[in-house]
């Protein structure tokens, strides 16, 4: 699930790995892309979370609905990665971006995909070498098909959400959980019953925490509560990605994606909200 920077370094031109620069900025859409063209880890393709990692915006999903499951195949395919690649994922060093392009290959079926743990900083650190430009890889045939048993929607989280044996973890900054302050959303505070976990405390230096201490934290956030009940929540579906890899390298399995997240959830005024702040 993670991967070391000396790692990849063995490993980064053997034919069948992937490597796939997935930073982005929410406050800055073009920072990513632009990034990549000024200096990336060789062999690496560009992804843009809004363009390649989700699909368009409705008045009724949130900022980063899931890709369409009848194209997402193909767009894989696109991006060079077949059934036997080995897929690694970096960003700027924090993994939430590259924990959402793990978890939706995991999504469809791909078990050999990783994310460099510390990001592009870790590649740098450990004596990598840069390159600018653009690079492609040659089509590829993927044939994943979607789980369903690792994602939830609204619907059913509304069905379960006071369920005493299923938790909710929100993965926000704490002051957007609490509602005291929304830089995005248009409603502030979270969905009722959920606890936070900012996925910045999966972090020590830059890099994951060891499992063990990933998994005593965890374990004492969920208590007697199944990992296999435990929903993950955030703004978009993103960073809650990271939070859902935190607990399977803990070895926690089995936790879920609300993938639409609180932006959705607040898309419908029937469903209820912890806020104090609303924006017009």
């Amino acid at each position: 699930m993670l991967i070391s920077a000396e790692t990849l370094m063995e490993i980064y031109r053997e034919g069948n790995t992937r490597i796939l620069d997935c930073r982005y900025l929410l406050s800055d859409p073009g920072f990513g892309v632009a990034s990549y063209r000024r200096a990336h880890i060789p062999g690496s393709i560009y992804l843009d979370l809004a363009e390649d990692l989700s699909s368009p915006i409705t008045a009724r999903t949130g900022r980063h609905p899931l890709p369409a499951v009848d194209q997402f195949a193909q767009t894989v395919g696109k991006w060079g990665v077949a059934d036997d690649s080995i897929v690694i994922a970096y960003d700027d060093g924090p993994g939430a971006m590259a924990a959402r392009c793990w978890w939706l290959l995991r999504w469809f079926g791909h078990q050999s995909v990783y994310v460099l743990d510390g990001g592009l900083d870790a590649w740098v650190e450990a004596g990598g070498v840069l390159v600018d430009g653009t690079e492609s890889y040659p089509m590829a045939k993927f044939t994943g098909r979607p789980r369903q048993n690792n994602w939830t929607d609204a619907d059913t989280l509304m069905q379960v959400m006071d369920d005493p044996v299923r938790l909710i973890i929100d993965a926000r900054e704490n002051k957007r959980f609490l509602g005291l302050e929304e830089p995005i959303d248009r409603i502030a505070g979270h969905i009722p019953s959920a606890i936070n976990r900012p996925f910045q405390h999966n972090l020590s230096g830059g890099r994951f925490k060891s499992a063990k201490i990933l998994k005593q934290e965890f374990i004492d956030l969920i208590g007697s509560i199944s990992p296999n009940q435990v929903i993950h929540s955030c703004g978009s579906g993103v960073t809650a990605c990271h939070n859902l890899l935190a607990m399977e390298v803990a070895g926690l399995h089995g936790s879920r994606l609300y993938a639409g997240s609180w932006s959705e959830w607040i898309t419908d005024p029937n469903r209820p909200v912890i806020s104090s702040v609303s924006r017009e």
